[in-house]
């Protein structure tokens, strides 16, 4: 129901989006060190060793670097912190000493992206995002993300999802042109897209086993992987509570399920610790490392706190009522409430000279109802609202202008929903309002703070001292792997969410 929501919503809306990505080189590398050669009396005569040196003669490196740039552009760029990158690259050190391949190597990149996710690229990319790097407690935990990824660089994997891809896209178009029975064709292409997406699920599987292993090697705990694997899934129902998935799209996943995935991992790290040794989990250097890491939403993609949503390079804010979850995606600010309710916000650029009555009559509003058009003002901005019919939802539409920009509420409400949508529509786009400069100098990032418990303390009162996020207690929990029962230990150290 929520995602039949969803896609009337964007139905209603008739507007088609995609991601934006721009295509920039690699840094050149930097003339200093010749410089400082110079001026020591000496000239080198050797080309410094670089990661791009270093793979100047593997033939996969060249997939990785034309596609650097664009992973970039997608993930909000790379993250520095060179604190965060110390703990890092001696997590990468121990995997490179204890790899089957030791003179490959690996280019690891922290992505700003508040995204669970974690990548490899042909040519030894490897991509890690912040928000995984939020969630993970130890360094055994990245060294299991990271030794998984290296297993799909060094099983070539990259590759053959390549060729595959470029197999599957021939096979589509003969598909297309030849059979003429449509039904027939719909068939033979789902064959085809069930065959790719079991044989990248044998992938994972076998990245899994690769990494697993070679995390062993490398002195950390085999177990890592499950335990990672488990808070990971905990996270993904979290952030999907208010979200229904189609169990008829499960086949097409592109990874194992995740109990498969755990119960696999757990078998392979017995295997790996049959000689009794349990490996290193290195909490405290790494919890060092991600001390003051960003969490959550940049600047440039606004602050979502608890029911409000700001944004200080666009200066606006806007609240949802109390119930409802606010999710800010790439495409647009989501919220969704009782009875399925949801509500998406986003904006659009319109000429001045346009009046906004023309633009909401232009037909861009599926089921505009003829006569439910009116003006208003919100805050001192022009306004105009309306209602629309889709199916079995009702819409309520508000645009404000706001300089050359159009910012776009759409509530949608099931027709059998015993909620108020005009009430709840009406609450959401008059919280619409501009930043004071005050309020915007005021608006700080949230990042993780490192905190250690006192005698006496609980999961309760740690979790009160978060700021700017819902369900403080529950998150907390996931954060630092604590299950529903789980106390806090006194001297024990702690993931909050704060300024």
């Amino acid at each position: 129901m929520r995602a039949l929501l969803r896609t009337a919503i964007i139905g209603a809306l008739a507007i088609a989006s995609g991601c934006t990505t721009i295509e920039a080189g690699l840094d050149g590398l930097s003339a200093a060190r010749d410089e400082d050669s110079l001026q020591a009396g000496y000239t080198s005569t050797r080309q410094p060793i670089t990661f791009e040196t270093a793979q100047q003669g593997d033939p996969q490196s060249a997939i990785g670097r034309s596609q650097h740039p664009k992973i970039l552009a997608a993930y909000g760029g790379a993250y520095s912190d060179p604190k965060l990158e110390q703990a890092l690259a001696g997590i990468v050190g121990k995997l490179a000493a204890a790899s089957d391949d030791p003179n490959r190597a690996y280019r690891i990149t922290i992505l700003n992206s508040p995204n669970i996710n974690a990548f490899a690229l042909p040519g030894g990319y490897v991509y890690i995002t912040r928000g995984l790097l939020a969630l993970a407690n130890d360094s055994s935990e990245v060294a299991a993300v990271i030794g998984h990824e290296m297993g799909h660089i060094t099983a070539n994997h990259g590759i053959q999802r390549q060729q595959r891809e470029q197999a599957a896209e021939l096979a589509s178009r003969v598909v297309s042109e030849v059979l003429e029975n449509e039904s027939a064709g719909q068939i033979a292409l789902a064959k085809g897209k069930l065959s790719l997406a079991q044989f990248s699920r044998q992938q994972e599987l076998q990245a899994d086993g690769l990494g697993i292993r070679h995390i062993a090697r490398a002195g950390y705990d085999p177990f890592a992987a499950a335990r990672f694997l488990q808070a990971m899934d905990s996270y993904a129902n979290m952030r999907n509570a208010f979200q229904a998935k189609n169990p008829n799209l499960d086949f097409l996943a592109s990874h194992p399920s995740a109990p498969q995935r755990i119960q696999l991992a757990e078998r392979l790290a017995g295997e790996a610790n049959q000689a009794g040794n349990a490996g290193q989990r290195d909490r405290d250097r790494y919890l060092d490392g991600v001390d003051g890491m960003l969490f959550g939403d940049s600047a440039a993609e606004g602050y979502v706190r608890e029911r409000t949503f700001l944004h200080p390079g666009l200066g606006i804010s806007f609240t949802v009522p109390k119930g409802f979850v606010l999710d800010n995606t790439a495409e647009a600010v989501m919220a969704t409430g009782p009875d399925d309710t949801a509500i998406r916000f986003d904006g659009v650029a319109l000429p001045p000279n346009r009046s906004l009555v023309d633009y909401v009559n232009s037909g861009w509003i599926g089921g505009l109802e003829a006569g439910s058009v009116r003006q208003r003002q919100i805050h001192g901005l022009q306004a105009v609202s309306a209602k629309a019919q889709g199916g079995e939802y009702s819409f309520d539409v508000t645009v404000i202008r706001l300089g050359g920009q159009v910012y776009r509420f759409l509530t949608a409400v099931p027709s059998k929903a015993a909620v108020d949508a005009v009430a709840i529509a009406t609450e959401t786009a008059d919280s619409f309002h501009q930043l004071t400069p005050q309020e915007r100098a005021a608006l700080k990032p949230l990042r993780i703070r490192i905190v250690d418990a006192r005698q006496g303390e609980t999961a309760e009162t740690l979790s009160n001292r978060m700021v700017g996020v819902d369900s403080k207690e529950r998150l907390f929990r996931l954060l630092n792997e604590l299950g529903p029962n789980d106390a806090v230990k006194s001297g024990q150290r702690y993931k909050i969410v704060a300024e």
